[in-house]
């Protein structure tokens, strides 16, 4: 028995609209530009709609990252190719895509509302989870796996969002020859 009402959530149309437009205001006016009244503003959008899906300026916050992630390839099981594969994934993502933009603005938003702080973390999570996958089905101990993904992703995040500049996708390459290497003795890895 279906009950009337209005749906559970907003249709994929003004999802699409009311993201678009959150994701634009996050990166040009901060977290803090996330609210239904300035929603409304710039998509036209009833405010009582944005509000009902998305009351708090977290709450857009947690729908953007939802639809953010990008499924990780499935690993072929060579440890070097794999995590080669994740490598130009994030870099792609951080050379295309607003993510350093979106993380820089997480991080101005957890400094201004500690609440924040946990979605900064799940979207930093959710860019590792592809080279936790590949270590993972390599069978790399939980420990090693937390090491070799610091020493792959921490230069590239230091270049997107300290440094300004492209992530250095050579140099990460170099690390990962160097930590399939030290993870699999047995790995040939080749240069990308």
């Amino acid at each position: 028995m279906t009950r009337p009402g209005r749906p559970a959530g907003p249709t994929t149309d003004t999802e699409t609209v009311v993201l678009t437009a959150a994701l634009d205001l996050l990166l040009s006016e901060g977290a803090a530009a996330l609210t239904a009244q300035r929603l409304h503003q710039v998509t036209g959008v009833s405010r009582s709609t944005v509000y009902r899906h998305w009351p708090t300026p977290a709450a857009v916050l947690a729908a953007l990252i939802d639809v953010a992630p990008t499924p990780p390839a499935p690993p072929s099981g060579d440890l070097a190719r794999d995590l080669h594969a994740a490598v130009d994934q994030l870099c792609d993502r951080l050379r295309d895509r607003p993510v350093g933009a979106f993380l820089q603005a997480l991080i101005v938003a957890a400094a201004a509302d500690p609440s924040t702080a946990q979605l900064r973390h799940r979207y930093v999570g959710d860019l590792l989870t592809p080279f936790h996958t590949v270590l993972r089905t390599a069978g790399v101990p939980a420990t090693d796996r937390e090491d070799a993904v610091a020493a792959i992703v921490s230069p590239l995040l230091l270049d997107a969002l300290l440094l300004d500049r492209p992530a250095a996708r050579t140099r990460a390459h170099r690390i990962v020859d160097t930590v399939a290497r030290r993870l699999d003795p047995a790995s040939e890895a080749e240069p990308a």
